[in-house]
């Protein structure tokens, strides 16, 4: 799939007529204008398509591997992460204080997006690093900012992130990794993390690790973790590197897709770290780090489903089979187009529909981000986070599970050719398989949504995204066409929040309630977040097609694709109701013992 082209009019679309970004720049870095925007898009769009999609396969076939003790990534990695470096990319939507140029992380968002669908293996490399940096910058004392984040932005440095040990995923109150203090404020780290991506590599000079460990006298459980940056080696005085630190990558993951990076074992023998931020405050510090990858793995959903449908678009266009029932549609030839059959029509504008769709969940996403960390008064900023924290979630959860139907989509479209590797699309389906696991399963996601979120907050969270949808159906500007639009979403919203009400009752008198309902929940809640943008697109498609004489096809598209969403995937929701209420008894009544072979 190295002839990659990235959407740029679709991404254009989602920012700037959609999401009114040109506005939202405008307040909050009025440098960053409409034209700058697109030329750094453009600008990026060139790197992802002649530099890191040709690399794309090559990852794939030749993986990573450890060569005297050192891990080396596939031919051609190192030679572009050195051009994304020289070009200034780490360094896009970075603090100015410490080297960075300044730009929302919106932006980044963006950027990361695109190298995502151009490589998405390459692109985890430098997109851990933008998570350290980050929680560096939030929790770091000045003296670790100043020795980590220069070299970290410019990307000299890269960044990981530490959790998952052998006996502990989701549950991090199980974590073994001891950490002793020393002399001078520093610890020793002992123990082993595992499923580690970036861990190791030849890319850059040096790795900065972000690891949770225990103290020895910290309570048990989730109470007793604290955050320690943990580099491959320990920098001196000066900036330069100094002796090798007590990290070691045991063994490198044998894995099904994403080959290209380099998912490592990593021992943590005596390595000396610093404590990021207080003790025993660890993972909810770390959340600064893995809410921000909970939105990569967002991306990644989206790269897969944008990859995946290029594909199958071009062959659906060229593979000749079969004649149209409709009457023949190349006479020329000796059979049709398969884009020409309904069903091919179907997935084809069902991977359209979720990838664009998609496309505008992760910028409305993006701008809360950027309104989170620089609103202009403490109500902006804390409506702002109030709102991530639900659609947070939904993103990581839907677009990854959606993301992976897309692939498969794709991979359907070709037929037999999609199941053998030359077309690139079953390595497409392999590398989307982790996203929805990684940076907590779609199950983890959905209780923290319908549990955390929503429950033990009484609805007030949901409030802002529901009163977004509430103001659309209420605009009186809204075209007569809009109207089954309209309808359908405040019927919806309705039913939300009374399948809310439903399911918060029983848990009352019964908690195993939320997980039954959980992921239908957070599904449920994405068909309706995604209708909701969907519904916007086509406002502003039709108010395009009266103000403009230019790219009618472009938004005649739009609304053809909207209609397709609200009559053929937001139905969907019908039968998730319908589970939803059916409970959990029909989950909980068979004992364990009987699940029988």
């Amino acid at each position: 799939m190295s002839n990659i082209k990235l959407p740029l009019r679709d991404i254009e679309f989602a920012l700037f007529e959609l999401l009114h970004f040109e506005d939202h720049y405008a307040k909050y870095c009025p440098s960053l204008d409409r034209d700058l925007t697109k030329a750094l898009l453009a600008e990026n769009a060139r790197f992802c398509e002649d530099v890191l999609a040709p690399l794309t396969a090559i990852g794939d076939s030749e993986g990573c591997r450890i060569v005297d003790s050192k891990v080396i990534t596939p031919r051609g990695f190192k030679e572009a992460y050195k051009q994304y470096c020289d070009a200034g990319w780490p360094s896009l939507a970075r603090s100015a204080a410490y080297g960075g140029q300044g730009l929302p992380q919106s932006l980044g968002i963006v950027a990361n997006e695109m190298s995502a669908t151009a490589n998405y293996a390459w692109t985890m490399y430098p997109g851990l690093s933008q998570g350290a940096m980050h929680t560096i910058e939030s929790h770091g004392s000045d003296e670790q900012k100043q020795t980590y984040l220069p070299p970290l932005i410019s990307g000299q440095w890269t960044g990981t992130m530490c959790l998952t040990e052998a006996h502990c995923g989701t549950d991090l109150g199980m974590l073994k990794t001891k950490a002793v203090p020393l002399e001078g404020g520093r610890y020793a780290i002992t123990g082993t993390k595992i499923f580690i991506s970036s861990g190791d590599h030849d890319l850059a000079e040096n790795i900065v690790h972000i690891v949770l460990a225990r103290l020895p006298d910290a309570p048990a459980g989730t109470k007793g973790i604290s955050l320690f940056i943990v580099p491959k080696y320990l920098p001196n005085a000066d900036g330069g590197l100094g002796a090798h630190n007590g990290v070691k990558c045991a063994s490198l993951e044998h894995k099904m897709g994403i080959h290209g990076n380099a998912t490592c074992v990593l021992n943590f023998e005596g390595a000396v770290g610093t404590l990021l931020g207080k003790v025993n405050k660890g993972l909810n510090l770390m959340f600064t780090f893995m809410n921000l990858a909970r939105l990569g793995a967002a991306l990644q959903g989206i790269a897969h489903a944008e990859a995946g449908y290029q594909a199958a678009l071009n062959y659906s266009r060229e593979r000749l089979q079969g004649r149209s029932l409709s009457g023949v549609k190349n006479p020329a030839g000796t059979a049709d187009p398969i884009i020409s059959h309904p069903d091919v029509r179907r997935m084809l504008l069902t991977q359209k529909a979720l990838s664009e769709g998609m496309r505008m969940m992760a910028y409305f996403a993006a701008k809360r981000v950027d309104i989170a960390q620089h609103g202009h008064s403490e109500n902006d900023r804390q409506m702002a986070q109030e709102m991530l924290s639900v659609i947070t979630p939904i993103a990581k959860g839907f677009i990854t599970e959606l993301g992976f139907e897309s692939a498969n989509l794709a991979l359907q479209c070709f037929g037999g050719h999609g199941y053998i590797k030359e077309y690139g699309v079953e390595q497409n389906v392999r590398d989307c398989r982790i996203a929805s696991l990684y940076e907590g399963t779609t199950g983890v996601q959905a209780l923290d949504l319908l549990g955390r979120k929503i429950l033990l907050s009484d609805g007030k969270l949901m409030e802002g995204f529901t009163k977004c949808i509430q103001y659309f159906c209420q605009d009186p500007t809204n075209a007569p066409e809009l109207s089954p639009y309209v309808e359908t979403l405040a019927r919806l919203l309705n039913e939300w929040l009374g399948v809310t009400e439903r399911i918060g009752a029983r848990a009352q008198q019964n908690p195993d309630e939320v997980g039954a309902a959980s992921v239908d929940y957070l599904m449920y809640c994405g068909y309706i977040f995604m209708g909701y943008l969907w519904a916007r697109a086509a406002k502003t498609a039709l108010a395009a097609l009266t103000t403009t004489n230019e790219e009618h096809d472009f938004y005649r598209a739009k609304l053809t694709t909207a209609r397709f969403y609200f009559e053929r995937i937001l139905p969907r929701t019908l039968s998730l109701v319908a589970t939803m209420n059916s409970g959990a008894g029909n989950l909980m009544e068979l004992p364990a013992e009987h699940f029988a072979f």
